[in-house]
């Protein structure tokens, strides 16, 4: 698969690979967001962070208009902290006449990469509110000589996306996950390290509605859980997966 390349003159392999855990469902935005920053502000230098899905705002349907509007002061806001780090969340936004979900990275001071979220949660009636992103913008983008994919919440449950991912060194799985399918969730998120033989950085909410089971994985297969720590911290290692694709080679690249 041919990969977008983005921002990759430096080529820094002392990444730390960040996982947040905190809670989204605060009524004011604003707290939000400084929670966010203050957590990006305290993870180490060159860090690639993965922030819960729509953590900024919730699926606030009762307030949308202002979710809406409150995206454009996180972009800027999001812009300023991604100096020497990359930065993946999602935030609903209007373009024209439709609202998505977007994905999005982060890294010095740019919206590097973008795209809406493919595949709704309609029993949460997210279709009811957005508009549903399209499978081809999926792909590999390289930020800083890492290959990174994202899949938002749902999409997980995808066999055709995992594949359109792989050789990924990270991919990020930025969600909202029902508590009720907390199994799934850990059973899916592990799965997809070890078939793409990379490093997963899941982030879930501390909602009470949700699994709180944001972790990282390795290509191995190991399993760190954030437990009570709002920021995982885990070494980034391009061996590592190397390591892995040589000494279990499925023709993963």
């Amino acid at each position: 698969m041919e990969n977008t390349i983005l921002n990759n003159a430096n080529n820094k392999s002392e990444y730390k690979l960040c996982s947040l855990l905190f809670d989204t469902v605060t009524p004011n935005y604003n707290t939000n967001l400084k929670t966010l920053l203050d957590l990006i502000e305290k993870s180490s230098q060159n860090s690639l962070i993965v922030a819960p899905e729509v953590c900024l705002t919730g699926y606030d349907y009762d307030n949308f208009e202002e979710a809406l509007e409150f995206a454009h002061v996180a972009n800027e806001a999001l812009k300023k902290a991604s100096h020497s780090k990359i930065i993946i969340l999602t935030m609903m936004e209007r373009r024209e006449s439709e609202v998505f979900n977007f994905a999005k990275i982060f890294h010095n001071g740019e919206v590097v990469y973008e795209r809406a979220k493919a595949r709704l949660f309609r029993f949460g009636d997210e279709h009811k509110y957005m508009s549903e992103g399209s499978d081809e913008p999926i792909e590999i983008v390289e930020v800083d000589g890492i290959k990174i994919g994202i899949l938002i919440c749902f999409e997980l449950r995808f066999k055709e996306l995992w594949q359109k991912l792989e050789g990924c060194d990270v991919i990020a799985v930025p969600s909202w996950w029902g508590v009720l399918r907390t199994e799934h969730f850990e059973v899916l998120t592990q799965t997809l390290a070890i078939i793409n033989q990379c490093f997963v950085v899941a982030s879930d909410s501390l909602d009470a509605e949700c699994t709180k089971m944001s972790a990282i994985i390795t290509p191995h297969g190991v399993v760190e859980r954030n437990g009570n720590k709002p920021c995982l911290e885990v070494d980034y290692s391009k061996k590592e997966i190397s390591v892995m694709r040589r000494y279990m080679d499925v023709g993963i690249k």
